[in-house]
């Protein structure tokens, strides 16, 4: 049985230690400036088919700011390979599109897992196209599909897109 304890009016407040309130403050107050876009697909549990793209709509208003764009990919250490083949399809408001086809190393030589992992989940971030500035402002659609030599690709967990501001070093693409 619990008791409640109701504090008297001679009762102090607590504080909390300054550097308990430093953690806090920076937990409460961390944000990511750099994000620009983060949404992740869940993958079926009975894996990732060939036909089945993970899409994402992208609301862009910023057609100065340099962007770096990424795939997230989750997976679980079960995963039978060392490496992944994407198709990426960007389709522009316009209408005009790009299609690319992408080889990521997930792990080493010896079997290391080369993304961050907890228990037996392993994420990645991988790298698509760097130093990107929108041409104009609109929604822009990504497509990203497994392109492994299977129909149905095992013990992927979720894909996801990221974009996020890059510093200008004078280095452009476009979309």
């Amino acid at each position: 049985m619990y008791s409640q304890h109701t504090p008297s009016a001679t009762t102090k407040s607590r504080k909390l230690p300054p550097i308990a309130a430093a953690i806090l403050a920076l937990c409460l107050c961390a944000c990511d400036a750099s994000r620009v876009y983060e949404r992740y697909c869940a993958i079926p549990a009975q894996g990732w088919h060939k036909d089945s793209c993970a899409v994402f709509d992208v609301s862009i208003s910023d057609t100065a700011t340099l962007n770096s764009l990424y795939v997230d990919l989750r997976h679980t250490s079960s995963y039978p390979f060392c490496n992944i083949y994407l198709f990426i399809k960007a389709t522009a408001p316009s209408g005009l599109f790009t299609r690319d086809t992408v080889e990521y190393m997930l792990a080493n030589p010896y079997g290391q897992w080369y993304g961050k992992g907890f228990s037996r989940v392993i994420d990645n971030r991988l790298a698509f196209r760097k130093f990107v500035r929108f041409p104009r402002s609109g929604v822009y659609r990504f497509e990203v599909c497994q392109g492994m030599r299977m129909n149905v690709l095992p013990h992927v967990i979720n894909v996801g897109l990221r974009i996020e501001k890059q510093e200008d070093t004078g280095a452009t693409n476009q979309l």
